[in-house]
């Protein structure tokens, strides 16, 4: 059996690449939508890629399975589990609970472990040749390292109402199920630590069925239903705004897209008359840089691991953006925007001082100034982490607003006041910064260094139960 892992930081998301090297034969589980990894893997091995599946109808990305399926000429087998409304909405070899995909002389039991979705499987792979019994178990979003898939995602994210406690009593019986499994089996889940469909995901990238036994918070309540429902609920983060979109998309005919697109490099004049017309300039530059000059109005979402999913809170699927990125780093930020189907991207440009205009600077301050606004009326705090984050512990006299939401809660910022934020590191408030800067607010000062450094140096920490600002 030939086996590759294949892990895309940006998204904390899991894919699996698993030959038979008799056949010459491999599938893939939860591809990723730059295929061209796989397709290098299949041919550094001698395979041919003729099987593509999934464990569940993603919300946190894109899917690559139709991609890859169009380029190979793979069969693509998906679940067809979970009843009205959970079909996939195009052609595919429908899976329920006890098929076998054979691939060579391998073979994957699917496994139906509803709870994160009502669709979702898991797959128990036997190698034949070395063994009759099952080796490897691909959980998906089921079981993770330390945690399991949360069951609020298609409430919160995608709007099914009432459904998050259904799926936390689904999520209860699966859980029931897996613990009956032999404690040797490899379990190889769907997502890492990062990712935001559980709350507590372990770092490493893989563990065992007898590992999870004894160590994850699921396998602590056998005799506690209430408990653990309780428990799987409270405290997740906040769902990204896009899931609700790759929800749809991934369920649905869509244009494919089989390459990296290459962006266009843009003049100064064309950046300015398109900024001009209302596009918007995401700056992908480090905080730091950004505060040192930026272009008025651009939006500082950093080109890092995080850049997909903070991209995914503030722009739509139907409105083109610029990038400011460098030439060497355009290709990974478009890998990263293809994994959640951003696709809108008008072009990139590398040096700001090309557009030929006045640079703002951000009000960065200090902890000695940050407590010089405490307690004032005349000074709002905001703290722009989670709400979990923040009643875990937080500056007293703050209010809470999740970066994430803060164009739909600007009403609740003062445009009278001094505006002081801060979140955990600096990176959320860099982002909330710059788009208050752009809503037109004028009254901003950030703290950057936030809760790290206020913790680290000793100031005292209030907590609190509070709802988000949703």
């Amino acid at each position: 059996m030939f086996f590759q892992h294949v892990y895309d930081k940006s998204l904390a998301q899991a894919s699996y690449f698993i030959g038979c090297q008799k056949a010459g034969i491999a599938i893939v589980i939860d591809p990723k939508r730059d295929i061209d990894t796989y397709l290098e893997i299949a041919k550094q091995n001698n395979m041919k890629i003729t099987h593509v599946t999934e464990t569940h109808i993603h919300a946190d990305f894109l899917s690559g399975a139709r991609e890859l399926a169009a380029v190979t000429g793979a069969t693509m087998y998906l679940s067809d589990e979970g009843g009205e409304g959970w079909e996939y909405e195009f052609d595919h070899v429908g899976l329920k609970n006890g098929s076998v995909i054979t691939v060579g002389n391998l073979t994957l039991e699917v496994l139906h472990t509803p709870g994160h979705t009502p669709e979702s499987i898991s797959f128990l792979l036997t190698d034949k040749p070395a063994s009759l019994e099952p080796v490897m178990l691909f959980t998906g979003d089921f079981v993770f390292v330390g945690d399991i898939g949360r069951p609020d995602l298609l409430e919160k994210a995608a709007g099914f109402a009432g459904t998050k406690e259904a799926g936390a009593l689904e999520m209860y019986k699966s859980v029931q199920r897996f613990n009956a499994l032999p404690d040797y089996l490899q379990v190889w889940p769907g997502h890492g630590a990062g990712s935001a469909c559980g709350k507590a995901l372990g770092a490493v990238p893989s563990s065992t069925v007898g590992y999870e036994k004894i160590r994850n918070w699921a396998f602590q309540y056998e005799d506690d239903k209430n408990g653990f429902v309780k428990y799987l609920l409270e405290d997740q983060p906040e769902p990204p705004k896009y899931f609700a979109m790759m929800k749809h998309l991934n369920k649905v005919n869509r244009p494919l897209l089989t390459e990296v697109p290459t962006q266009k490099k843009l003049s100064g004049e064309e950046v300015k008359d398109a900024m001009a017309k209302g596009i918007k300039l995401i700056d992908t530059r480090n905080k730091f840089d950004f505060a040192a000059g930026y272009v008025p109005k651009s939006i500082n979402i950093q080109g890092n691991n995080a850049f997909a999913t903070w991209m995914g809170w503030f722009l739509n699927y139907e409105e083109q953006f610029i990038l400011v990125a460098t030439d060497a780093q355009i290709e990974d930020l478009t890998r990263k925007l293809m994994r959640i189907g951003l696709d809108n991207v008008l072009g990139y440009v590398s040096d700001i001082n090309s557009l030929g205009v006045e640079l703002k600077q951000s009000n960065i301050i200090g902890i000695d100034e940050f407590k010089s606004y405490l307690d004032r009326e005349d000074t709002q705090i905001i703290d722009l982490r989670g709400v979990a984050e923040f009643n875990t512990g937080h500056v007293a006299g703050a209010d809470n607003i999740f970066v994430g939401t803060i164009l739909q809660n600007l009403d609740k910022i003062s445009k009278d006041k001094q505006i002081v934020i801060h979140c955990q590191g600096g990176d959320r408030a860099a982002i909330g910064y710059s788009v208050l800067e752009k809503a037109g607010f004028k009254n901003i000062k950030n703290y950057s260094a936030g809760m790290n450094e206020w913790v680290n140096k000793g100031n005292p920490i209030e907590t609190s139960v509070v709802e988000a600002a949703v």
